[in-house]
Formats: structure tokens, sequence, C-alpha cells
């Protein structure tokens, strides 16, 4: 499996980075999985929304990873640049939208949720994001805002923060097993969270 993390300036570093290391210890821990920290562009370092600069792994370009886990951060403040720049641009959640077309499974860390809601790939779906943006995801009409740390709908979306690191290894159970998801918790010393919204055909 293939799982890129799309990073952009202003992006929340531990929307991405939680997320990074789960996936790393999955692979050590026998998981067939890759995972690397790309950009739409190109570009050769990204900062994020504390200041924290990265050096990403290449640009996403054309490949069509299997998940594309997508951070939030400084949604907000609506500063510039953030999640909410991004949002506004549009070339993210165009990008989204169009690897979603192509089969590739999207996951939304924290204000990352409003990325995909603007991406349209929520519609008709439940969905979560960080606390002090439920009302602007609520002004989506066609999306249900679910009270969870994670909503699995088809598409995936997390609360605040830290819990990209509950999504993460909530798709690393299901896509991997428990034994790993375990291990790597265990790794963290993170306690794996049960509040987790799984849509079902009977829902």
């Amino acid at each position: 499996m293939e799982i890129c993390i799309v990073c952009y300036d202003g992006f929340d570093e531990l929307d991405g980075v939680g997320p990074y290391e789960v996936f790393s210890y999955a692979a050590r821990a026998g998981a067939d999985c890759t995972v690397s920290m790309r950009t739409l562009d190109g570009q050769d370092t990204v900062t994020g929304s504390n200041g924290l600069t990265i050096q990403p792994d290449g640009p996403l370009a054309d490949r069509t990873p299997d998940l594309l886990v997508v951070p939030g951060g400084g949604w907000n403040d609506r500063r510039d640049p953030s999640a909410w720049s991004e949002a506004q641009r549009g070339v993210l959640p165009e990008r989204i939208r169009t690897l979603a077309a192509d089969g590739c499974t999207v996951a939304g860390v924290c204000t990352g949720g409003m990325l995909l809601a603007e991406s349209g790939i929520l519609d008709g779906r439940r969905a979560v994001t960080h606390a002090s943006a439920l009302s602007d995801l609520r002004a989506y009409d066609d999306i249900e805002v679910i009270d969870a740390r994670v909503v699995d709908d088809g598409v995936l979306t997390a609360g605040g923060v830290t819990s990209g690191i509950d999504l993460a290894l909530y798709l690393v159970a299901r896509d991997f097993g428990e034994e790993i998801a375990d291990s790597v918790a265990t790794t963290l010393e993170y306690e794996r969270s049960d509040a987790i919204h799984i849509t079902s055909d009977d829902d």
C-alpha cells in the first residue's frame, strides 16, 4: 500500500507527522506499506503552522497512491498560508477530488476534513473535523456531522490534531490487522481510541 501525506505551507505539523510515524512503525512491524510526505508542486521545503520546516519526499505529481492523508492547519484563524487559504486557492481540493475519482482512499485529519468538504467528496457522507470548525462543516448541506474521534464513511475524517494518530491506527488495524496496530500503539505508548464511527450498509 502506498500512502502519501500531502503537505503545504501552513499545515499543522502533528496532523501530518502523527500519521507518518504510525504508518512508518507499522511498516517496520510487518505491514506492507510505504509512507511519504509530498507536496502538490514539488517545492523543496514546507513550513508548518508552528514554524517547523520539513523537506518533503517529492511531488504528488501524477501518482495515485492507495491512501492520501490530508492534514489541516490554521483554518479558524483564516491565516495565509493554511488549510483555509488552500481551500480558497482551490488546487488541492481539485486534486483530492481527482484522486478520489481514480480510486484513491482519502482521509482528512483535523481541518483537513474541510479541504475534503470543499472538494465535494464528503457530499452525502458522515464526517467530523476539529471541534472549533464543526459549524463550518455543518454549513455544507450534504454532509452529516458525527460526534466521533474518527469517522469511516468510505472517505475518512478525524477530529482535532492528535486524532490523526487514532485515524492511522484504525487504518493499520483495518488493513494490516489488530496485532500490528497494537504493536505500533505500544511503541508509541498511545492508548487507542474506540470512539470510531464506521458506516455500514444498514445505516
